[in-house]
């Protein structure tokens, strides 16, 4: 699976403390987020990616229970519309 981001100028990142206000344009909703979603999104900034892609990016183990929680995190995104499955 692939996943990918909404065009450049798509959201306004605003880093609040721990926290990070996105203000999705397309949507008109703002979302609260924590780590890791600002990273993953960063990530998704430079251009599509799998979740291969995304372990080797954000420099995490490639192991089953990790594998497993970043796609959780990506469906989350999707499911939000801060992201998209292509």
């Amino acid at each position: 699976m692939i996943y990918r981001a909404d065009p450049p100028g798509g959201m306004r990142i605003v880093p609040l403390d721990s926290l990070t206000a996105i203000y999705h344009r397309a949507s008109g909703q703002t979302h609260i987020v924590a780590e890791p979603v600002p990273e993953i999104l960063a990530v998704l900034g430079s251009g599509a990616q799998d979740v291969d892609g995304f372990l080797e990016a954000l420099g995490l183990t490639d192991d089953a229970g990790t594998r497993a929680l970043l796609a959780e995190r990506l469906e989350e995104l999707v499911a939000t519309g801060l992201a998209a499955r292509t």
